[in-house]
Formats: structure tokens, sequence, C-alpha cells
């Protein structure tokens, strides 16, 4: 099987020289929160295989969700008809998003539904009138990642991920992301007064009457490392694009679905985003489904006669796919059955109480935690917060090392990322962190 996959494969995100030398984990079953590998060695799936897997693998009531959906049909276009999974999936999502959000349109992937997201705002603009029509641009933080389609890595910000790219790419505007570990400004939190959101109402400011909408990673930017947002800094930002007449568009890709310890990150500071993107853990990890929630406001903006041509012109083939909308109905279902956003509170806590321990190894700079998403940055110099030099492969080492003691977790670079399965034990969740800290400290003595 590993000379297949070396022969055959091209992995996304893996730098395939290093993964034809590498020893592979080649996964072939999972149960709950555990990984088994071909081999049978079993791991934690610390990662939520890439922060989808919301009730861990084989969750019997989704199983029994896809088996039944498939004695009616399995596909069906949503171009011109419509079916059954989609319109109960719409009603359940619109019922639980923030207030204001009244339509749904489908897609398959987080990139996908940023990328529709762009295009609506842009077009609803274009629609409005001649004096609106000037407004084309976005906004969007320095340290942004909202997928890998050409127009979600414009308003991304990463440069490892985006730079190669940026011939291809539409210019935007860029408000420096708060990142409080390593403030641009030279300042600390809170006696910073929120410096970083001053600069952002000036840009804002500047750009707002060409800027169709600003993007924001709700709370979290994920991708960039587990960077947390200063508290009302979300808040502020919503007043702002009301005030300047801008459409704010919530990612919450990675942070929706309980991840936060709330449904929707936006709901911790009590925010209804213009639009809102969710796909990752929307069918508990099972297929392929994303969406792009909008006002009513925004919906009735694309109505008219057919000869004005003011229809959405975006889809594909598996747009409300079926089965995966049977999917997600099953696993929506299943925050209420289970209790699950009450469930996850001392997980949460125990988490955070668990993770202090590593305050005490030198090499952990700081530790980022919401909810169930944590990162910890690893650095050279505590002192003077000098990281790692990518040759050193620091996140890298340390997650390998993690996977000989039984744990599956991904790095962003110097940061190690940990993103369990919302129904993860406490036995589990503890497990979790003795393996990751034996591997931190067990790589960074040597370097």
């Amino acid at each position: 099987m590993e000379k297949l996959d070396k022969k055959y494969l091209w992995h996304p995100f893996t730098q395939m020289q290093d993964w034809e030398k590498e020893k592979q984990v080649i996964i072939e079953s999972g149960k709950g929160c555990t990984l088994t590998d071909i081999h049978g060695k079993r791991y934690i799936d610390g990662v939520s295989s890439l922060w989808v897997t919301i009730h861990g693998h084989r969750k019997k009531e989704i199983d029994a969700a896809i088996a039944a959906q498939l004695k009616h049909i399995a596909h069906s276009t949503l171009l011109g008809l419509s079916n059954v999974p989609a319109i109960r999936l719409a009603e359940k999502l619109i019922k639980i998003a923030p207030k204001g959000l009244t339509k749904v349109f489908y897609s398959d992937s987080g990139s996908t539904s940023v990328e529709i997201a762009l295009k609506i705002a842009f077009q609803y603009w274009q629609q409005k009138g001649t004096p609106y029509q000037k407004k084309t641009g976005f906004i969007s933080l320095t340290e942004a990642y909202h997928g890998d389609t050409i127009g979600s890595v414009s308003v991304g910000g990463i440069p490892l991920f985006h730079t190669i790219y940026k011939p291809l790419l539409f210019q935007t505007y860029k408000i420096e992301s708060p990142h409080c570990y390593r403030c641009k400004y030279g300042l600390s939190y809170p006696d910073c007064q929120n410096t970083c959101f001053v600069h952002a109402e000036r840009t804002i400011q500047k750009y707002s009457s060409v800027t169709a909408a600003l993007i924001i990673e709700p709370l979290v930017q994920g991708a960039a490392g587990m960077l947390m947002q200063p508290t009302g800094y979300l808040r502020k930002i919503r007043e702002l694009c009301t005030k300047y007449n801008i459409l704010m568009i919530a990612d919450e890709v990675a942070t929706g679905f309980g991840r936060t310890g709330k449904m929707f990150a936006c709901e911790h500071e009590r925010v209804a985003p213009d639009i809102m993107c969710v796909a990752k853990g929307i069918t508990g990890g099972y297929l392929p489904l994303a969406a792009t929630l909008t006002t009513e406001d925004i919906y009735a903006g694309f109505l008219g006669e057919y000869s004005e041509f003011k229809t959405f012109f975006h889809g594909h083939t598996y747009t409300g796919n079926p089965l995966a909308c049977a999917a997600a109905i099953a696993s929506i279902d299943l925050y209420q059955k289970e209790n699950i956003l009450a469930k996850i509170q001392p997980k949460i806590t125990e988490l955070a109480k668990g993770l202090k321990q590593f305050k005490a190894l030198e090499h952990v700079g700081e530790i980022r935690q919401k909810g169930l998403m944590v990162g910890i940055e690893l650095v050279k110099n505590r002192i003077t917060k000098q990281p790692y030099p990518p040759v050193s492969k620091i996140g890298i080492n340390v997650t390998a090392e993690c996977r000989k003691r039984g744990l599956i977790i991904r790095p962003l670079g110097n940061v190690i990322v940990i993103m369990p399965p919302l129904s993860i034990s406490l036995k589990e969740l503890n497990r979790m962190l003795e393996i990751l800290y034996a591997a931190i400290q067990e790589v960074t003595k040597h370097n």
C-alpha cells in the first residue's frame, strides 16, 4: 500500500520529496476519536481529521441518515430543481444561524463558500445602481486564510500560502491582524487599548466608498496559527461595517458548529454578519458540503425579470447533494439530542487546565485557546520570542513524535494545533495532552 501511495498520490499541503522519504501513516478505519492504520496501530484523532469530525468517526445516527437517503436518491441537481434534504437542511441552518440570515446557497468546500460570498457581495452592489457600482473592492486581515481558490486566496494574507500566486490575484485592502504575542506596534494587551482596531478603522474609512465587503474569521484566525482576537474586536468591526456601509462576511468555516464553545463564533459578541460562510464540521466530517448564508436584503438584490439578468450565475454539479445534506441534518440534530454545547464546557475547562502545564516547557512561547481550538507556539528563545527557522522543521518533528506515541495532529509552521472532536472524552483529552507534552519535551531538547 505504501508503494502504491508513493507511485500515484499527490497529497495536499505536503512536501512530496519529504513524503517519499518518511514513514507513512495510512488510515484504514476509525471509531469515535480513534483512527487505526493499515498495520493496526491506533491513534487519537487530535485534529478531527482536519477540523471536521465533530462527533467522531462512525457516528451511528449519521451513518443511518446516509444509508436511509441512499434508498431514495444519491444526487439530483439543484439547478432549476430542488430536493428534500437540501430544503430541510436550509431550514435548520437558518434556525441556528445568527439573527438576520435568511437564505442558504450551497457549495462543496470552505473555499467555494467564500468564493460565493465574494461574488455575491460584488454583484449585489453592481445591481444596486450607479451610486454603488464603484464598490468593487474587499478588505481582509493580513494573516487571513479563506481558502485555496483564486478569489479566496486574493483575500488571504499568509505569505507562505499566498505569495507565489500574487500575479493571479485581484487587489485587496489589508488591515493588521490582532496578534498580541507579536504585536506590530510593540504594545501589550490590554494596555494597548486596542490600537490595532484604531488602525483598522482608518483603513476601513479610507476605502469604504470603493469596498463591497470586509471578510473576517470571527475570534480565531485558524491557519495563521490560532491567532485570537481581543475581546470586543469582532463587535467593533461589525459596527464599522455598518457605519461605513460595507457588507460584513463572517468566515465561520473553521470556527462554526461548536468549535469555540458556541454554535458560531459570532455569538460570543452578539454579532450578525451580512453573509456567513460555513463548511468543515457541517456534515460531521462525512461528506463535502458548504453553505453561504445571506440576509433577505442581499437576496432581494438578485430578484428581477429574466431579461434583467440579475441571476446569480454560480453553482456546481453537486450543489445541495442529497447525501451530504442528509448527513448535515443528522449532525445538526445531534446538538440538541446530545446537548453537545453544554457537554463540551467541562472539556473546554479541562483543556485549559491541562494546557497550563505546558508553560513549564522552555520552548513554549504562547498558548492560545478558544473553546476546543488550540495553538501552541514553539520558539527557539522564549525571552526574545525568536522563532525556530524553517530548516529546523520543529512543528513537523513534534507531530512525527506524537504519531510514534499514538496521536495524530498537524502543525502550522512552529505552531502546534490541537482541535479534537467535540465528542472526545476527558480521558482521551488528558491522554492527548500527555502525549503532546512528552513530544514537545523530547523534540525541543535537541533544538
